[in-house]
Parts: C-alpha cells; structure tokens; sequence
C-alpha cells in the first residue's frame, strides 16, 4: 500500500534550523500533492505549507511564510521541509500528507488520505 515515512525532527534552539524529509513507498510522489501538517499538544492539526505535482504552486499558512520552504527529490521520491528561523510556537508533530495530485494544493487537512507517522519538532532553549 501507499506509504509516507517522515524523518529529521528533534531538538533545536529558537533562530535554529531543521529539514524535515518525507519518503514516499509504492506509489511516486512527484504526480501528488504533497501536504506538511503539525499539531501542537491540545491544538488542532494545521496545515503548514503545501505543494501541488510536479512544478505546482505552494501554499503557506501565514506564520510560516519567508521561514519554510519545500523542495522535491524526485529520484529519491522525497520532499523536503526546511524550516529555518524556527519559534517555540513551531513546537509539534510533524505530518507529511498526500493526495493525486493538481498544480493547487489545499492546506485542509481533509482533502489528504495518505500521511506519514508524524515526527517530533521541539523548538526550545
């Protein structure tokens, strides 16, 4: 079946950076949009930043704007979030999500069916 695994999440200072990776199996990433999602503890899940196929357009939730960008490595069927400039108020799991993909992507959690297990950002001193 379709599967997402996300890595790179841990530890960091305010003003620090990370990338976050999400590695798609069975099926190739490049044809889907591809979603970044976080929930913080007791908060909803928020759409953060979101990418159509192929060259499509990204969206971004306003806070993050000018701090995260994604990018794709489509021969390792994987996009990439960077997240510099980081907060403690981008402290949460991290989610990547899928869905076929358009050249718009959405940022509403509802309209993806596939997501990764979630990896942990902490953002403190």
């Amino acid at each position: 079946q379709l599967q997402l695994v996300e890595s790179g999440g841990g530890l960091v200072q305010p003003g620090g950076s990370l990338r976050l990776s999400c590695t798609a199996s069975n099926f190739t990433l490049e044809t889907y949009n591809v979603g970044w999602f976080r929930q913080a503890p007791w908060k909803e899940r928020e759409g953060v930043l979101c990418v159509g196929n192929k060259l499509g357009r990204t969206q971004y939730l306003d806070s993050v704007k000018g701090r995260f960008a994604t990018s794709r490595n489509n021969a390792e069927n994987t996009v990439y979030l960077q997240m510099n400039s980081l907060k403690p108020e981008d402290t949460g799991v991290y989610y990547c999500a899928a869905v076929r993909g358009s050249y718009y992507c959405s940022l509403n959690v509802a309209q993806y069916p596939y997501w990764g297990q979630g990896t942990q950002v902490t953002v403190s001193s």
